[in-house]
């Protein structure tokens, strides 16, 4: 492992114990290490590799502008941006292999910046005391983050803490080492879906587009599943994107929390990339677990899929509602998009006999997607269930089209 070098990135000034038995732990198991300072006030104790100073001035200012400013918010995204740059031109330059940053909320605000500027593949650890906390929303997180809870770590070295951190430097060593970097040999394709038993279309798409020389990915629409996917759309990760999946929207819209972010529906457009979209699964709310449900809701039927999720269902007029803000999303790409509306239904449980049938509430999103349709959308209608072999067949050949209009990369 000894061309595999570790960015370590910290404030040396405040967690400079921490972070030298990190970088000694890695260098034990045969790595190297770069160092990167992103304090403010005080000095290391040993000088680093990259200075306060380098990374104030990678940001476009400098560490007394950052004094100066009398805010730590302030001076912390001055610190952010530098490191974010400074992070990706060391990677781009071939020094680096992974990433590891250290820190309470302050470190772990720069951290989710310094890991977004990174591309996937790139490993990325945050050994973080506010680890897979609700004050992490969804969009700040990379798609391939990995997180690590620094158990006794606010202040000072403990046998506690040294455990979280000689496993994270394992970690991102080994991660470093096994990394394959993403050389997608083939044009890729994302999809949005859930389990099959609720969105079957994938079994038949995977194998149609992998035929016609796709790679394809397809992405769990369960809030970070979705946030991904966005992100790496807006990284132009995609030739074309099939968003069936809509959940995360409505549930954005209700104020549960298993979304993906306030920019649902809109990295592919704005990315340029073309777009087949279908509102697959956007009659039902999910909820974690553990929240509690919103007044409103709590007069209709609650399903428990499981200790992590629950789900109930929009009335009709939440499914209005949700149905103008998806065309107003759509309605903003420059990208071509197409919006399949599949009469007969969205998810296998709103068929009839189905626990979410409710052929009124489904008239009425219909209805609105039809109405309130943004002009530069395409719509093609299909009389037919999201589940049925007829909606394979139309999106296939909505795409195939598009390939053949050179709207979509041939593979």
């Amino acid at each position: 492992m000894q061309d595999r070098t570790i960015l370590v990135v910290g404030t040396y000034d405040t967690k400079n114990d921490e972070l030298a038995f990190l970088a000694g732990k890695i260098r034990n198991l045969g790595g190297a290490v770069l160092t990167m300072d992103v304090s403010v006030l005080g000095e290391p104790s040993q000088p680093t590799d990259l200075s306060k100073h380098a990374v104030a001035e990678a940001g476009g200012s400098s560490i007394q502008a950052a004094i100066d400013s009398g805010s730590e918010h302030l001076a912390m995204q001055i610190m952010s941006a530098g490191a974010s740059t400074l992070a990706r031109q060391l990677y781009d330059q071939g020094r680096i292999h992974g990433v590891i940053i250290l820190g309470g909320t302050m470190g772990t605000d720069l951290a989710l910046d310094v890991c977004q500027s990174l591309p996937l593949g790139v490993p990325k650890y945050l050994v973080s005391t506010v680890s897979f906390s609700a004050l992490i929303p969804a969009e700040r997180l990379s798609p391939d983050i990995q997180m690590i809870l620094w158990a006794g770590g606010l202040y000072g070295l403990n046998d506690i803490c040294k455990a979280s951190l000689a496993q994270a430097a394992g970690a991102v060593l080994g991660a470093a080492w096994a990394a394959e970097p993403i050389r997608a040999p083939r044009p890729t394709v994302g999809i949005t879906s859930l389990g099959t038993s609720c969105l079957s279309y994938i079994k038949t798409l995977k194998p149609e587009l992998e035929a016609r020389g796709y790679e394809v990915a397809i992405f769990h629409a369960m809030g970070m599943g979705g946030m991904a996917f966005e992100q790496i759309a807006a990284q132009g990760g995609f030739v074309c994107v099939m968003d069936f999946a809509g959940c995360e929207l409505g549930n954005l819209l209700a104020g549960s929390v298993v979304n993906a972010g306030k920019d649902r529906h809109r990295a592919a457009g704005r990315a340029g990339i073309p777009q087949i979209v279908a509102p697959g699964c956007m009659d039902l709310i999910d909820f974690a677990g553990w929240q509690e449900i919103p007044e409103r809701f709590q007069d209709r039927p609650i399903h428990v899929h499981n200790k992590l999720v629950k789900n109930t269902f929009y009335n009709a007029q939440e499914r209005r509602d949700i149905a103008r803000e998806l065309n107003a999303r759509l309605g903003e790409s420059p990208a071509p998009t197409c919006l399949i509306i599949p009469n007969g239904g969205i998810e296998e449980w709103d068929r009839p006999g189905g626990d979410c049938h409710d052929p009124e509430g489904l008239a009425a999103f219909m209805d609105e997607l039809k109405a309130t349709l943004a002009p530069n959308v395409e719509a093609r209608q299909l009389d037919a269930h999201i589940n049925d072999p007829e909606f394979c067949t139309l999106a296939l050949q909505v795409f195939d089209a598009w390939v053949a209009e050179g709207k979509v990369v041939s593979a």
